[in-house]
């Protein structure tokens, strides 16, 4: 049987697909650890969407939001995958990039039947809209590390869309998911023009 430990860890170094050996806090490990963190964040929001029933939403609209956000999850270990190898498929730059404007259709859709945003939103409302904060906010801290990530790697232009285009998905969702869950919006006073 193997056994999940290794202890190879146990001198604050772990390994990229290959084999070479890095310090846990090496950039490409950041970006990794908020990859994982916002897939499980993710995970949360699909489990809270199929296990909470929303005031104007049906079962199927959540259970479509939901599998939607699996096949995000999908598109996420593509760009983990690539940081730890340096390596990636075309197909699986094609999918990012067909994931990227699915993205782009939601918002657009979403947006035509949201009030005009004229304040800044404050986060939280119904339980799984403020959890579509929380993953857009690591998605931002994602994109940040990403950027460090990018003065010694060449990221793939769809994969940088991809995750910058996500935390907006994750902003106009909760902004739907509020008004659809009953909960008028909190914003906060000053304008943001």
């Amino acid at each position: 049987m193997t056994k999940i430990y290794t202890k190879g860890g146990d001198n604050g170094t772990t390994s990229l697909c290959g084999g070479v050996r890095i310090r846990k806090d090496d950039v490409h490990i950041e970006v990794c650890g908020a990859l994982d963190e916002l897939n499980a964040h993710i995970g949360l929001l699909v489990s809270l969407l199929l296990d909470v029933r929303i005031n104007q939403m049906s079962e199927d609209s959540c259970g479509k939001i939901a599998s939607f956000l699996r096949q995000l999850q999908s598109v996420l270990f593509v760009v983990g995958g690539f940081v730890a190898s340096g390596r990636v498929q075309p197909a699986d730059l094609s999918a990012v990039a067909y994931r990227t404007k699915e993205i782009e259709d939601f918002i657009d859709l979403v947006e035509l039947n949201l009030p005009p945003q004229h304040c800044f939103v404050l986060p939280g409302g119904v339980l799984v809209a403020a959890q579509s904060h929380i993953c857009r906010t690591v998605c931002r801290r994602l994109e940040r590390r990403m950027t460090t990530l990018s003065e010694c790697v060449a990221i793939p232009d769809e994969m940088q869309a991809f995750i910058n285009r996500l935390s907006d998905y994750f902003f106009v969702l909760s902004r739907y998911l509020n008004i659809h869950g009953g909960n008028d919006e909190k914003t906060w006073g000053n304008t943001c023009r």
